[in-house]
């Protein structure tokens, strides 16, 4: 087996411990090749490498249907951390809180949205008024405008393209920033950035699913202003304009 070695010198503390205990929580799951952990200490993470190949659309579906089934293995509540891991963890190097809350509404707008528009705030990346337009955006989710009856799902947190591996025997998954959320938030990060076969993988998940929310196609830029908050605090640039464009959409 061939293999990948992550290092960082002087890694917070649970840098790669979190991603680990991630990872094999997700494997644990079924469904979804995810890459296997072969070595971790403070200061590095070991895992497997997966061989390149071409993204086919025959993957794609398979991969769909497989993350329906991940997600269902499910989670004790939105936010709580993977099994193996007492603590927060982290969205790229972005610290993020994984504390238990019984609603995804509250769990989004109150360890997601705020405090990563707060941090972009601060660190100029969001002007005061795109600050208040994040802030009324809370203000629904805390009052459960946008809660449904699915359970927490076990997600990968961080399903950008770059973290999806098409290799011979399908995809594989990296680098996550696993927690109990919701399944949308998965979806719509694999469209922020663009993904292949893009509607293969959506349309196969809802052939699998019977979790999905009436109407969750609408409801994918409103998971995707965590992400795009991430990256108004820690690049800059247009990202929190786009965050406060797409949440004002919600209002």
């Amino acid at each position: 087996m061939e293999t990948y070695r992550k290092q960082r010198r002087h890694a917070p503390a649970g840098f790669f411990a979190v991603e680990a205990a991630g990872l094999r929580w997700l494997a644990a799951a079924g469904g979804v090749r995810v890459a296997r952990v072969l070595a971790e200490g403070p200061e590095f993470l070991e895992i497997e490498r997966f061989a390149p190949a071409p993204p086919s659309a025959a993957a794609a579906r398979e991969f769909g249907a497989g993350l329906a089934r991940m997600h269902d293995a499910g989670a004790s509540a939105f936010g709580v951390a993977p099994d193996g891991w007492d603590g927060d963890g982290f969205i790229g190097n972005a610290p993020m809180t994984l504390d238990p809350e019984p609603s995804w509404g509250h769990f989004y707008a109150h360890q997601r949205c705020l405090p990563f528009a707060r941090a972009a705030h601060r660190a100029g990346g969001l002007s005061s008024d795109e600050l208040g337009v994040i802030e009324s955006l809370a203000g629904r989710l805390d009052a459960g405008d946008f809660d449904d009856d699915a359970p927490p799902a076990r997600i990968h947190g961080d399903l950008w393209s770059g973290n999806v591996l098409w290799t011979p025997d399908g995809v594989g998954l990296i680098d996550p920033a696993a927690h109990g959320g919701h399944r949308v938030t998965d979806l719509a990060m694999l469209g922020l950035f663009g993904c292949s076969h893009l509607g293969a993988i959506l349309d196969a998940y809802a052939a699998e699913s019977t979790r999905l929310p009436d109407g969750w196609r609408d409801l994918l830029d409103l998971h995707r202003v965590h992400p795009l908050l991430v990256h108004a605090q820690l690049f800059g640039g247009g990202y929190g304009t786009q965050a406060a464009s797409v949440a004002a959409r919600y209002l």
